[in-house]
């Protein structure tokens, strides 16, 4: 896959060559992760891939089924950074769960190495708990994709 041909919009193109050549990969991986996730759960529908506070975002065009997801790097520009609305509880619920050993920025990130391997089961849940986070309550959402992934493996 290559981002260019796949991303229609011009600004999100350019947002993802803006980032350092290192992340270029990783940074597609995690952009094609948000997108079969999406496309695995017919309730989210079709997503929107626009630009948010400068960075690549993805939602669902419908209102109020989830909530904005952003790719992106950290403050010092080490890790790639996963993004997700402060204000929800996808962060507090995957780190509280199956996502106990994983690296954060506050309420607002998943950080990860972008030399390391990723973590794509595991990922799946906090984007499919974005993506779906207005349908039904947060802490039974994350507790039925945990079952999923558990009954999958």
């Amino acid at each position: 896959m290559t981002a260019r041909a796949d991303i229609a919009d011009p600004g999100v193109r350019a947002a993802f060559e803006a980032f350092p050549e290192t992340f270029h990969r990783p940074l597609r991986d995690l952009r094609q992760l948000i997108l079969e996730t999406a496309e695995d759960d017919p309730r989210v529908g079709t997503l929107q891939e626009t630009l948010k506070w400068g960075q690549p975002s993805w939602l669902p065009s419908r209102p109020r089924i989830g909530t904005t997801i952003r790719l992106g790097t950290d403050r010092q520009g080490m890790h790639l950074a996963l993004f997700f609305h402060c204000q929800t509880s996808v962060i507090r619920d995957f780190r509280s769960g199956p996502g106990k050993d994983m690296r954060f920025d506050g309420n607002r990130a998943i950080l990860l190495d972008p030399d390391g391997p990723l973590p794509r089961d595991l990922l799946r849940l906090p984007i499919r708990h974005a993506l779906t986070y207005h349908l039904k309550p947060a802490k039974k959402q994350v507790a039925d994709q945990s079952e999923h992934q558990t009954a999958s493996s």
